[in-house]
């Protein structure tokens, strides 16, 4: 028979050659006693022509680019296919990111003038997520399908298959062109080594925007015919058992693994035996693993864990592959971990058939065996080079036609080996993250001095992850160690709203230990070799110590509750068990809002403590606190714990403390991240509503709620002056307790509006029950912003409980499992957001302050501008002195999300600074008194 030229036919040729098999996707954690929902190759070749008429239906010409986002594999391979089929050339982007709608933003607008204007083609669902943009072409993929299309086009072998993206960042990805040649090419040469056929198996847990996903576990089980397997990646990662038990259910023969699941999945495996759990790992052949690094240590612990339920000793075989050599490409086939005894790394085998590899000096001549030097390649699979950016391909290959991979290696027995990189990254958990990406952000920080910020990795020993380390120069006065606390702290805290996790370390350093070059670039490698070689021993040490004086000094946890807590405390953030004090808070060590989910697992597991809530571990964040909350007795039903609205997010500094009012939802886990930012400057405190614990009935007035705040502000601070703010619905309360404490004869120094004007009733009058709990889910993310504009008119007319259960079994089950949350608890937390919606129906702002100072933002419609001029500057009326209006960053709702909160902390201390001037030094004075 003629082999495929094109992917076209290849799909035509499986279709006719393979009709009984194809994919199965799902099921997930959620759902493991459901079956996956079957989809023959031919099934997915008509699904492809239906979107393929939908496509050239919108005007497509072959060459024309399409822009895929979407999630599900149900949806996203017959897209993939119908745009291969018409000729044209799609881009995989990943879905919307919740926790920083802003960053995704600026990386699609990107996409959409590098690529001169695609076609988006994405759900209904997520459609709503996008940012307005009323140039961007648009499709709904429910609204493309057609009538199967008969004529396809047959694209030619050098022409452009797909465009993948690269990790950069936001202004800088590119777009690696594969041609179908490449593609059919990489497919041949990958099964050399894998030898999969039609009775084979594949599991697929990646994001189709990840290459490997597309190319190693979809195209190449295609390509033989094979049945493939795809999960949502959420049904892994939210349970990493969930891998070896899908491996299991569904016989799978073969699969991928980064260094870190396989860590993950070892250090989980105590649950399956103390579970008994039957699995039967004896058809795996082979698990490749890449992305990052393979430990040694970790990859025999991984097969010795899984051994007893029939997993081979050789089913590991670690892999190196990019985007431009269309994923993997060489494989240590049947190797690990015989070749790799006695060495920390694992190798990473041959080249398949095709590739060639060398490694090369810095003139591009080859080097001897065993020389350390870049990795270039060379073959049919690679990238002829980056879309519209002829100088980036130019880079990208030596003189004589050989990709340059930024890898260093060498090349043993004609094994690669690989040894550091030459490019300025750091990987983490198999995620590329560029080290000039986030030095950006830290060098906007105060207390940070420009261009002396340098973010690199480290692998310490044993390590399954290479761990990110921060060096910076601070720019303080001499001496000042609570200022330094305080900017450690906020570095920490940048990076994980930036990136998600927390540094190993962060490393004050003079300006004379960052080594530049000619042009002022930090040799950040230089640096990791000095770290590793234990040049920065006395830096570590100080800041361990200042950190310990910082946190209350060491007290020793006393008890099988508080040492329990104490280790698990020592797990979240990678320290010795004995460094943790009874007395250092979970925040104050660098905790996040991800960090209590993981804190509430750990303790369930080893303190059979079950339901531990966000608000126990804000309100008792010691290891001595919260043991002593977690062995008080389980109180008779229908009685409350005594109210108290007063949650202390830090308490560390000297300053006049800062009260912060909640949002519309009642809850305070908004402030999380900005509390972060004043540890050792002043004390900050949230207020939160009345109702969320058992036995607690909301509040019946605005009054009642603005007294009851007021109260518990004068327990904490018993006279004046005083600082308030409140974000959205909280402003008009913070205006409210400004105006009792005055007429109380006190000083309020500052009042702050986060971004919401007197008048709040309007907006109040908009939202009814439903509106309500479907903006509350919508908040929680429970639910997409398209499904809280559309459900309401569905919801309005079922009863409340029905109500809140509609939007609880709409939402994920992992989210549900996160925020420990069911029907009965969301219904009570929507009734408590619509009494406060209730309350501020009737709230008329009257009286006066002396002065208050507005923070705005983006507006959610119209312009800033008018939004300042028409609704902000109403507070006027109500101040007997100059307000200040003061620009931050951000929209209404991301102003202190991950993009901006470290701009937005920067202004109101900036702002909370000027006013409070005389406060903070009476503070002082007070403090010194007692």
């Amino acid at each position: 028979m003629t082999r495929p030229t094109n992917l076209t036919d290849l799909l035509l040729d499986v279709a006719e050659r393979h009709p009984a098999t194809g994919l199965g996707h799902g099921p997930g954690a959620a759902d493991a006693d459901a079956g996956p929902t079957d989809q023959t190759y031919p099934a997915l070749l008509d699904a492809a022509r239906r979107v393929l008429t939908g496509l050239r239906a919108r005007g497509l010409r072959p060459g024309d680019r399409v822009v895929l986002i979407l999630e599900r594999a149900e949806d996203f391979l017959p897209a993939f296919w119908g745009a291969v089929l018409g000729g044209f050339v799609p881009c995989p982007l990943a879905a919307p990111a919740a926790a920083d709608p802003e960053r995704w933003a600026a990386r699609l607008g990107h996409v959409d003038a590098l690529l001169d204007g695609p076609l988006t083609v994405t759900t209904a669902g997520l459609a709503a997520a996008l940012p307005p943009d009323r140039d961007r072409p648009l499709a709904v993929l429910e609204e493309l399908s057609g009538e199967p299309a008969a004529e396809l086009h047959r694209a030619a072998p050098g022409d452009t298959a797909v465009l993948m993206l690269t990790s950069g960042s936001t202004s800088n990805s590119k777009a690696v062109m594969l041609s179908h040649a490449n593609l059919l090419a990489s497919m041949a040469a990958k099964n050399a080594a894998h030898r999969l056929d039609a009775a084979d198996v594949t599991l697929n847990w990646v994001s189709f925007d990840h290459v490997a996903a597309l190319l190693e576990c979809h195209l190449l089980p295609l390509s033989v015919g094979a049945r493939q397997l795809h999960v949502a990646p959420a049904a892994v990662l939210a349970d990493p058992l969930e891998f070896p038990r899908l491996l299991s259910r569904h016989g799978v023969t073969m699969t991928f693994a980064p260094n870190f699941l396989l860590g993950l999945v070892s250090a989980a495996a105590d649950r399956l035996d103390a579970g008994d759990e039957r699995l039967d790992l004896s058809r795996v052949r082979q698990i490749i693993s890449g992305g990052e690094a393979v430990l040694v240590s970790t990859g025999e612990t991984f097969l010795e864990r899984l051994a007893p339920y029939g997993l081979a000793g050789d089913a590991l075989w670690p892999a190196f592959g990019m985007t431009e050599t269309c994923a993997g490409s060489v494989y240590s086939r049947h190797g690990f971990p015989a070749t790799d005894r006695g060495a920390e790394f694992a190798n990473l085998g041959t080249p398949v058939p095709g590739l060639s590899v060398r490694i090369a000096g810095p003139d591009d001549r080859p080097l001897p065996e065993g020389a350390v030097g870049e990795l270039q390649l060379t073959g049919p699979m690679i990238t002829g080079g980056y879309f519209r950016d002829p100088a980036a391909t130019a880079g990208a290959f030596t003189a004589d036609g050989w990709f340059r991979s930024g890898d260093l290696g060498r090349i043993d027995g004609g094994r690669l080996t690989l040894v550091g990189r030459s490019k300025d990254s750091v990987i983490v958990n198999g995620v590329t993250y560029f080290s000039h990406d986030v030095e950006a952000a830290l060098e906007q920080l105060d207390g940070v001095a420009r261009s002396y910020v340098a973010a690199f990795p480290t692998r310490p020993a044993g390590s399954d992850t290479e761990q990110l380390v921060i060096a910076f120069h601070p720019d303080l006065p001499e001496g000042d160690e609570t200022a330094l606390h305080r900017v450690l702290t906020a570095v920490r805290a940048t990076v994980v709203t930036h990136w998600g996790f927390r540094p190993a370390l962060v490393l004050p350093l003079p300006a004379e230990a960052f080594p530049k070059t000619s042009l002022g670039k930090i040799q950040r490698a230089l640096m990791r070799r000095r770290l590793e070689e234990g040049a920065y021993a006395g830096q570590q040490s100080a800041v361990f110590d200042l950190t310990t004086r910082m946190l209350g000094g060491y007290t020793a946890p006393e008890g099988p509750v508080e040492l329990a807590l104490a280790a698990i405390y020592a797990e979240l953030f990678d320290c010795d068990p004995a460094a943790i004090s009874a007395t250092a808070g979970f925040f104050d060590l660098g905790g996040t809002s991800l960090d209590i989910l993981r804190l509430r697992a750990r303790v369930a597991e080893r303190l059979g403590v079950t339901g531990l809530e966000v608000i126990t571990v804000l309100t008792a964040p010691t290891v001595r606190a919260l043991a002593a909350r977690l062995a008080e007795p389980a109180a008779a039903p229908g009685t409350a714990r005594p109210y108290d609205p007063l949650v202390p997010m830090q308490t560390g500094g000297d300053k006049t403390p800062l009260f912060c009012v909640h949002p519309g939802v009642g809850e305070v886990l908004v402030f999380v991240n900005l509390a972060r930012y004043f540890v050792g400057d002043r004390p900050f405190h949230a207020l939160r509503a009345r109702g969320f614990n058992d036995g607690e009935k909301p509040f019946v007035s605005f009054e009642e709620m603005v007294d009851a705040y007021v109260d518990a502000i004068r327990a904490e601070q018993p006279e004046g002056p005083y600082a308030v703010a409140g974000y959205s619905y909280g402003a008009a309360v913070a205006f409210e307790i400004a105006k009792v404490l005055e007429a109380r004869g006190e000083r309020v120094d500052f009042v702050g509006s986060f971004n919401l004007p007197p008048h709040i009733k309007y907006r109040m009058e908009e939202l009814g029950y439903a509106e309500t709990a479907a903006h509350l889910a919508l908040f929680l993310e429970l639910i997409d912003k398209k499904q809280s504009v559309d459900l309401p008119d569905a919801l309005r007319h079922l009863p409340r409980e029905e109500q809140a259960a509609r939007l609880v079994a709409l939402a994920p089950p992992h989210r549900l499992a996160e925020l420990d949350l069911d029907a009965d608890r969301f219904a009570a937390w929507a009734e408590i957001a619509d009494t406060l919606t209730g309350l501020g129906r009737e709230y008329r702002p009257s009286g006066a302050v002396r002065s208050m100072t507005v923070f705005h933002a983006l507006p959610l419609r119209g312009t800033r501008q008018e939004w300042l001029d028409n609704e902000l500057r109403r507070w006027d009326e109500h101040a007997r002195e100059e307000n200040r209006y003061v620009e931050v960053p951000g929209e209404h709702y991301t102003l202190m999300g991950p993009r901006h909160v470290a701009a937005f902390q920067a202004v109101l201390r900036r702002e909370l600074d000027r006013a409070l001037a005389g406060a903070d030094e009476l503070a002082r004075r007070r403090a010194a008194h007692r």
